[in-house]
């Protein structure tokens, strides 16, 4: 907390310096971080599978943070959150909730990316009344084509990584071209600008609960998206492999108030590749009346 350009006042405005807080409710403590003005509604960040809170782009945090307070945090038994890992992304969603409500927030906007995506369209359909405004990032609908499938990507990616000793989110949130190779090395870089205070790595059995949710949700009936009366913007690269980009357009179609946006040559990590059109994109979605 000493680059005196990142802190005004007591508003913290970059990402790699915003403290990390616990807060305790349901029997959790809540590992997050904030950033950005103190008023307005809250944008909370949902974030993705086997992630934690240096996982996030800080250039897409920063950018939100700009104008909006962002509230980014460890689910539970996540990183730095007590407690074991749910198996649903019901059963995600009602602990993102109870974080949410311990923090004294009637309502919120939610960008959820990927996993967090799932989360947030379930929270969109349990507690309506909490979300103003929806962004869904690389992610898709419950029964969504391939999405069953991430656990075998997620595995075979990993060894990928391990033999060629690359981050297996090269692969799994970038496009092979020599644009995908550069933004995937360029993201990377990117998380770890946060010298101090990071956050502990998810542990392997969180991470094998979320890949039976995930799976779980893959297999379900599909929703009747109708009843999410919310804004949604909906946004992905062309080319995602992990949740297939045809999930987003299957979204954006069956949400009665959404609009969507895809990023040429890019992956699951779309919105990072691109982050400066993406950051642009959203604060327009948000600030509209």
């Amino acid at each position: 907390m000493n680059d005196s350009q990142d802190v005004r006042g007591d508003v913290v405005t970059s990402y790699k310096n915003a403290p990390t807080r616990t807060i305790t409710a349901g029997g959790v403590t809540f590992a997050y971080r904030e950033l950005g003005p103190r008023s307005g509604t809250p944008v909370v960040f949902i974030t993705h599978l086997a992630a934690v809170l240096d996982n996030w782009d800080p250039r897409v945090v920063d950018g939100i943070a700009a104008k909006r307070r962002v509230i980014a945090f460890d689910n539970r038994g996540v990183g730095a959150s007590t407690g074991s890992t749910p198996r649903t992304i019901r059963a995600m969603a009602t602990d993102a909730v109870t974080f949410i409500r311990a923090l004294g927030f009637e309502y919120v906007d939610l960008h959820g990316f990927s996993m967090g995506g799932m989360i947030a369209q379930e929270i969109a359909q349990t507690e309506p009344d909490l979300v103003r405004k929806l962004i869904l990032t690389g992610t898709g609908p419950a029964g969504g084509e391939g999405i069953k499938n991430v656990t075998r990507l997620s595995h075979l990616d990993t060894v990928r990584g391990l033999l060629t000793l690359q981050d297996p989110k090269q692969f799994l949130f970038f496009t092979r071209t020599a644009n995908g190779r550069r933004a995937g090395k360029e993201f990377l870089a990117r998380l770890k600008e946060r010298a101090h205070d990071r956050d502990k790595a998810i542990s392997l059995t969180s991470y094998g609960a979320q890949l039976k949710a995930i799976r779980r949700w893959g297999l379900e009936r599909p929703q009747d998206l109708s009843v999410i009366h919310q804004p949604v913007l909906v946004a992905n690269g062309e080319s995602d492999r992990m949740v297939p980009s045809k999930n987003s357009a299957d979204l954006a179609r069956r949400l009665p108030n959404a609009e969507l946006v895809i990023y040429p040559d890019a992956g699951h990590g779309g919105i990072f590749q691109f982050h400066r059109q993406f950051v642009e994109t959203a604060l327009e979605f948000l600030e509209r009346q």
